[in-house]
């Protein structure tokens, strides 16, 4: 079975929500799995942690899920159009995955959530790519073949899925979002079959 890992951070839940729907992409593809991960929160008080065990939801990722995988999925809310500050915290702990070429040549795809439709979509997006291409690894986006794409009034972009919350709540997906979503989990899953 290739494990497609959907690694994330997510505040205040919009993110995961679209974590989730990336893994049911994934799990629909015959011979592929998902594996759900998250990363800690991190603090501007450098000797707070947080527990090693989150005190619910998926576990917290580690350098063997990045290891393992067959293709990794990523997700961030957009923090003024970068990811947000605990993802790029465990990526900057990659170092030796880079220097032993652990993810070179394995599949990749983003996602990401705003509260307003502006709020760095696209640029949150990109700045994810860029640590997975130094990786070595493939990216992959949602292609226009997803009619959805074309039609939604809220998330979606060719560089990946996304979500826009409209300051509500976090978690009302739209159609359109489901949608891409599960498009790029399916994509990714698909590239690393055929790459197996």
């Amino acid at each position: 079975m290739n494990e497609i890992l959907i690694l994330y951070y997510s505040r205040h839940g919009a993110t995961e929500a679209l974590a989730r729907e990336v893994c049911r992409g994934v799990d629909a593809v015959k011979g592929a799995s998902s594996r759900l991960r998250t990363v800690p929160p991190v603090s501007t008080v450098c000797e707070a942690t947080a527990d090693t065990i989150p005190a619910d939801g998926p576990p917290y990722a580690n350098n063997d899920d990045l290891r393992e995988c067959a293709g990794l999925i990523m997700g961030s809310p957009a923090r003024f159009g970068n990811m947000a500050a605990p993802l790029k915290y465990f990526l900057d702990s990659t170092g030796s995955d880079w220097l032993s070429g652990a993810l070179s040549g394995k599949p990749a795809g983003v996602f990401t959530s705003t509260s307003s439709l502006h709020g760095g979509q696209e640029t949150t997006l990109l700045t994810m790519a860029m640590p997975l291409l130094h990786h070595g690894m493939l990216i992959a986006g949602v292609p226009y073949t997803v009619a959805e794409l074309s039609s939604t009034r809220s998330g979606g972009t060719p560089y990946g899925a996304s979500h826009v919350t409209w300051n509500q709540r976090p978690t009302n997906l739209t159609e359109e979002e489901k949608v891409i979503a599960r498009a790029l989990g399916a994509r990714i899953a698909a590239i690393a079959l055929k790459l197996s």
